[in-house]
């Protein structure tokens, strides 16, 4: 079992190298990102229901629920239900977005590298240029599946804040 983390760790060492700096950029932005996407689904699963019980409970305790004040409270609570629940969405969905454009950002190094390698040794120096093709394709690669792997996640969210806000904006109108 120990042998087996070990070489998975040595593994994903080997493919970092393969990648270049630009990949362990992108590691750790998707490493980051998939904090606030766990963060985000754990809040709307548990903080926020408390949350819309809480705010319910201060619409349920007014006496009035059909002047323009109370309607303005009432659009108030359903608001800060909405901002609660879409914290964090757009840091989420610019982690997504930054994720290909630093996988570019590799494909350019990258081939800066191959470029180097040919005008020092020439087209003869095969081995290095392999080098800095595979530092050019990798990053690409790294790239896209990581913005793939919170994109999903980050479309769910979004549906997710959407759903929550009208569920509680239709309980608040429905207990006048």
């Amino acid at each position: 079992m120990l042998f087996q983390i070990q070489e998975a760790f040595e593994a994903v060492r080997d493919f970092l190298e393969l990648g270049g700096n630009v990949l362990v950029l992108i590691t750790i932005l998707v490493f980051f990102m998939w904090i606030m996407i766990l963060e985000r689904i754990m809040f709307l699963r548990t903080r926020l229901r408390e949350e819309m019980r809480e705010l319910a409970d201060v619409w349920h305790k007014r006496a009035d629920h059909s002047s323009w004040e109370a309607h303005q409270i009432r659009d108030s609570l359903v608001a800060e239900i909405a901002w609660d629940s879409r914290k964090g969405l757009d840091i989420i969905n610019t982690c997504v977005a930054l994720c290909p454009l630093l996988g570019l950002l590799g494909t350019v190094t990258g081939m800066i590298t191959v470029f180097d390698v040919m005008a020092v040794s020439g087209t003869g120096n095969a081995r290095s240029m392999a080098a800095g093709v595979s530092q050019a394709t990798i990053p690409t690669m790294g790239g896209m599946v990581a913005a793939l792997s919170g994109m999903f996640p980050a479309i769910y969210l979004e549906r997710q804040a959407k759903r929550r806000t009208s569920e509680f904006e239709d309980h608040l109108a429905s207990s006048h």
